[in-house]
């Protein structure tokens, strides 16, 4: 069967994962009666609860006698480890762009790796049917994004569509009939390359592992491209390292290829298919599975380095092991370690004590997923506030600098740029009107100017701005950046908080808890109205005496508290302070310190 394999690459929420869906619907991949979810490639919990791609993940259709190998790439740069390994199984990308927002930054992440390893695309144009889509805009726009990404002639002289993914249809024309995808499977079946790799069907069996998965019945399975030759079920192969050092020799028990959105076992795999093996005990992500007689690994994409980390410690609270299982540094380590296995991206050290793990990757998002899936699981977790990944080069420090793109209404322009150039050290770069009453600014800011940022943009923009931001460059530090302002409300008290004591410090700044929730000293229970900790007894109950007088004992009516997400708590602490992450629970708190040391700090204090 004729074979084509493509990634297809988009800004979140720009419609990838629709698109998926009726590629597959309108392929026949689906029974007419099937019961098929919406978004039917975001197959994990977290992906589905906040509509963004997370996994790489791959699907087959069927189209004129053509298998199509489709690979739903993750749009968030905090994931592009997934992105930069991915790239390498297929021939060509399908870049799908809102036609009202045109390319974002994350947009811009992906392309620049699929145009680097030359791939030429195809420019789907999606959400043409939006009542603020500008289409012609957004062609220019990618157009000259391209150019600016260094793309070649065959790459610039590329193929567009106009599609609705929701619909389900897509055209060569705006004005086109409107009724299927029949458009974009033909373009694909004429615009992508063969794989190059059917051409080396006679040599001995070599495939590069791309992403590690484990089966229940099965265990540790590959996924990659078959590189050359053939394999069969039953046949003993073996895996080499990057350096082509040997690590194992194993017999393959299971070859499943991907048909749908399932993957079906095949008795042999040929050259140019992305399949999945079984049998492995130690093989792993990068290393090359291969016949015996092949003695070179081969080549693997270079991975961007990380650029924040967060030190991963046991919960030593008051509340430590009331909600979680897991809770020993032995077993935070071996699902750390785990994890690092299977995604490139992430790397974890040892602090010299054992009990903290120092875990690097990409971004706030990126970390943020890993410790809401290990709370999931059962873990509980002391989080450090993110620090930037500095560098060294011929003796000068660097530090990573990110594109922040930001559309916000006209009004609030002035406060985000003071914010981002003043406080916080950025350049702005580009501002221009985008439409509608909103412009859109393009700043360079240092990473450290961003964490923590968000929560303080939504505020300035009335929770109207969206801000979008991907690496950009290294370059010299550019000194203190002031943290956050307000200082915290800090409960002096273990036990349970009462309303009337709330109700009183209600006038001292904003509550993270509400009433009858456990507390315990140092914990975090607010944020101070001033730039000072305070600490605070929020069990003070109100003292009763026999004598009643109207009016004095109305009911306690409480704001409702602040409930900061993972992410924005691990965003908002300071290097001081910790969050504490259970199953049940997201909490803050001051590190603890032993009584001599809380003794100097105090003298030292005055």
């Amino acid at each position: 069967m004729d074979l084509r394999n493509i990634a297809i690459i988009a800004h979140v929420d720009h419609g990838k994962t629709t698109l998926v869906d009726e590629l597959l619907r309108q392929s026949g991949a689906f029974r007419e009666n099937q019961a098929v979810a919406e978004r039917a490639m975001d197959s994990n919990d977290i992906e589905r609860e906040r509509g963004i791609t997370i996994l790489a993940k791959a699907t087959s259709v069927e189209w004129k006698g053509t298998r199509i190998n489709i690979v739903d790439t993750p749009g968030h740069a905090d994931f592009g480890g997934e992105v930069e390994r991915i790239l390498s199984m297929v021939d060509g990308v399908c870049l799908l762009v809102d036609a009202a927002e045109g390319p974002m930054p994350q947009t811009k992440f992906v392309t620049s790796k699929a145009l680097a390893l030359g791939l030429r695309p195809i420019v789907v144009l999606n959400k043409v049917d939006k009542p603020d889509a500008e289409p012609d805009r957004a062609l220019n726009e990618v157009f000259d994004l391209f150019a600016n990404l260094g793309a070649d002639d065959d790459q610039l002289d590329f193929p567009h569509l106009y599609a609705s993914g929701r619909a389900g249809w897509a055209d060569a024309e705006l004005d086109g009939p409107r009724s299927d995808l029949s458009a974009l499977f033909d373009l694909i079946v004429r615009h992508v390359p063969k794989p190059a790799q059917i051409a080396h069907e006679a040599e001995p069996f070599r495939m590069l592992a791309t992403t590690l998965s484990a089966d229940p019945f099965i265990g540790r399975i590959l996924t990659g491209r078959v590189e050359s030759g053939r394999v069969k079920t039953g046949e003993t192969i073996k895996a080499l390292s990057r350096t082509g050092e040997r690590i194992e020799q194993f017999r393959v028990t299971r070859i499943m290829a991907f048909r749908g959105l399932s993957q079906t076992p095949i008795d042999e795999a040929v050259a140019g298919d992305i399949v999945t093996l079984g049998g492995m005990s130690k093989a792993t992500v990068a290393d090359t599975l291969c016949a015996l007689e092949v003695d070179t690994a081969l080549p693997a994409q270079p991975i961007d380095p990380p650029t924040i980390s967060v030190t991963f410690g046991i919960n030593d609270s008051p509340l430590a092991g009331k909600d979680g299982s897991k809770v020993q540094s032995r077993v935070i380590r071996e699902r750390l370690m785990k994890e690092a296995e299977s995604n490139v991206a992430i790397r974890v050290e040892d602090t010299p004590g054992g009990e903290a793990f120092v875990v690097s990757g990409r971004g706030e998002l990126q970390m943020g997923v890993l410790i809401e899936n290990m709370r999931r699981e059962g873990f509980e977790l002391s989080i450090s506030r993110p620090r930037v990944i500095m560098r060294e080069e011929d003796g000068q420090r660097l530090e990573p600098i990110e594109e922040a793109i930001i559309d916000v209404d006209d009004e609030f322009t002035g406060a985000v740029i003071d914010k981002l150039t003043g406080e916080r050290k950025g350049e702005l770069v580009e501002m221009k009107p985008a439409g509608v009453g909103k412009t859109r600014i393009v700043a360079h800011v240092p990473s450290r100017g961003l964490i923590g940022y968000h929560g303080q943009f939504l505020t300035d923009t009335r929770g109207t701005g969206v801000l979008n931001r991907i690496f950009h460059d290294w370059a010299p530090y550019k000194g203190p950046i002031q943290g956050r302002r307000q200082g915290v409300l800090i409960s002096m008290e273990n036990g349970v908080s009462v309303a009337y004591a709330l109700w009183n410090l209600e006038e001292r700044g904003k509550l993270f808890i509400g009433a009858q929730e456990q507390v315990y000293e140092g914990m975090i229970i607010g944020e101070h109205s001033r730039d000072n900790d305070l600490e605070v007894n929020p069990l003070k109950g109100k003292k009763l005496t026999n004598v009643r007088a109207s009016g004095s004992d109305e009911a306690v009516r409480l704001t409702p508290p602040v409930r900061m997400s993972l992410e924005e708590a691990i965003a908002y602490i300071d290097d001081d302070e910790l969050v504490e992450v259970t199953p049940k629970n997201i909490r803050l708190r001051k590190r603890f310190l032993d009584p001599h040391e809380r003794k100097r700090q105090a003298k030292a204090a005055g």
